[in-house]
């Protein structure tokens, strides 16, 4: 098993199981263009190219104060994440920051995220965190890259906005699939972020965990919620969130407990990670 773990740079831990990562080395870039990044989603194809997408942080140009408006980007890796090529950012947001924003660390910008291959392999699904433009904007939003735009995704990742995918994703506007109550700018922010996904097996279903803030200065990590769909293309469709933890932390993620399961397919039971740490177990019920 393979693990890639991130505070401002990757690093890649690897072993027999998620209890047993011995080996832990920095991951190498064709550039450092695009640090401080983080890695928050992957994808292998069979013949083990190796796909990351990653949130990357840029300055928002504030002064007097830092406040960042990240960009989310993508690499590609031939060696099973020893090293990557960086194919670029492919999502950015398309609104001007706001240096008035008190939630303390973003002033606009695109990233926290996750990206899902649908199960027809015709799209990468980029579920990201919203933190620009208009309060009905903010929130979880979603672009899609087609898969045989894998190579060459700078360009290519579209938007969904006013129900169609027209939106470039280099500058687009967005659209909240599951839209903030309170804006970003203010102290206090209500709003879910940071979605985590993975297509259960037991289910027939997508499922997407994620984090809300809510409703203080500070980021306050209001608990974890749960949400399902159907479908990766209808984002309507993803059932109310409902609260499974809370004050625990930010990112949740999934890791199925089935053999050759992952955080991205999982079966009736998964550990639940929030952060780095895992001290739970979800079990799935139809």
């Amino acid at each position: 098993m393979i693990v890639f773990n991130s505070d401002g740079m990757p690093v890649r831990s690897e072993g027999t199981d998620v209890t047993n990562l011995r080996r832990v080395r920095a991951v190498k870039l064709d550039s450092y263009a695009h640090v401080p990044m983080w890695i928050e989603a992957t994808h292998v194809e069979p013949d083990g190219t190796l796909f990351a997408w990653y949130h990357h942080e840029v300055g928002a140009g504030c002064e007097g104060r830092y406040l960042s408006a990240p960009e989310i980007g993508m690499l590609v890796s031939t060696d099973n994440g020893i090293s990557f090529s960086d194919l670029g950012i492919i999502l950015s947001s398309g609104e001007k920051a706001d240096c008035t924003a008190e939630n303390g660390y973003f002033a606009g910008g695109n990233g926290d995220f996750s990206v899902l291959l649908d199960e027809e392999r015709r799209y990468f699904y980029i579920y990201y965190s919203n933190y620009a433009g208009p309060l009905s904007a903010q929130g979880i939003a979603v672009a899609r890259l087609a898969y045989e735009d894998r190579l060459s995704p700078a360009g290519n990742v579209w938007k969904r906005y006013g129900g169609e995918w027209n939106e470039a994703g280099l500058g687009g506007f967005s659209e909240a699939v599951l839209p903030a109550v309170v804006s970003w700018a203010s102290p206090n922010t209500d709003a879910f972020w940071g979605p985590s996904l993975h297509y259960n097996t037991h289910l027939n279903k997508y499922v997407m965990l994620m984090n809300r803030a809510c409703c203080e200065p500070g980021w306050p990590p209001e608990g974890i919620y749960i949400s399902f769909a159907d479908d990766l293309a209808k984002p309507e469709g993803w059932t109310p969130p409902r609260q499974i933890l809370a004050n625990v932390g930010w990112y949740p993620m999934a890791l199925g407990l089935g053999s050759g399961e992952t955080d991205k397919r999982v079966s009736r039971r998964a550990r639940l990670f929030v952060g780095s740490d895992s001290r739970w177990v979800l079990t799935f019920s139809k």
